[in-house]
């Protein structure tokens, strides 16, 4: 292997690294969202609500992790290995929860997300959850509108196709989404992911061991 080779290899695992440590980040300031996007008051947004989707449901939860992420950001979908299998490792202590913060720089971070909550509408929210991540590189990062996508992702999961349709044009769907965006703002969401443990924001950690370390640090003995 030349010392070229090398040089770009190490800077490539050094840019997925701060990718993964760091995470998207709003490029509009925080006066151009709210033109878009009324802002709760800060004493009014909640980390997590009983309408959250919740990945695991432990029998007595002793911990937990809320992400608030994007489907088609790049660094959401470097943590998502890492999130499954701590959610395989402490699923039996630690609820973990999903929450939806699209970007605004995403072509289809919002519709990927009326997708998600469409399909749990179905009942399928984990399993459109999962695929759009796997399969985040088949169209993340595109200038071309994806619904026909994922209209195949939930084909492919046995969705009722007539009311898959229905729900992703229904106005209550985006203004589910919309509510995660308020509660995310409110707190201080400025990128994605953001992870809160116990209602307490957190640095990205950077690396799975890492992460690991942070929970079992709060975790009871």
């Amino acid at each position: 292997m030349t010392k070229l080779k090398k040089q770009l290899i190490a800077a490539a695992v050094l840019l997925a690294g701060f990718a993964a440590a760091f995470g998207s980040y709003l490029l509009l300031a925080p006066d151009d969202r709210t033109n878009t996007l009324d802002v709760r008051p800060a004493a009014e947004a909640l980390p997590v609500r009983d309408s959250s989707h919740r990945l695991t449901r432990p029998e007595k939860s002793e911990l937990t992790v809320v992400e608030f992420l994007d489907f088609e950001c790049e660094a959401c979908g470097a943590y998502f290995p890492a999130v499954e299998k701590l959610r395989e490792e402490y699923g039996d202590r630690v609820t973990f929860v999903a929450r939806y913060f699209p970007m605004p720089g995403h072509r289809n971070g919002e519709l990927a997300a009326r997708t998600a909550e469409a399909a749990a509408r179905q009942g399928k929210f984990e399993e459109m959850y999962t695929k759009l991540f796997t399969a985040q590189k088949e169209w993340g990062e595109s200038k071309d509108w994806k619904q026909d996508v994922f209209r195949s992702y939930a084909e492919h999961l046995g969705l009722d196709l007539d009311e898959f349709d229905a729900d992703l044009a229904d106005p209550e769907i985006a203004g589910r989404v919309q509510d995660d965006q308020r509660d995310g703002l409110a707190l201080g969401v400025q990128g994605t992911p953001t992870f809160f443990v116990d209602g307490e924001k957190i640095a990205n950690p950077a690396s799975y061991e890492a992460f690991k370390a942070l929970i079992d640090d709060r975790l009871p003995d």
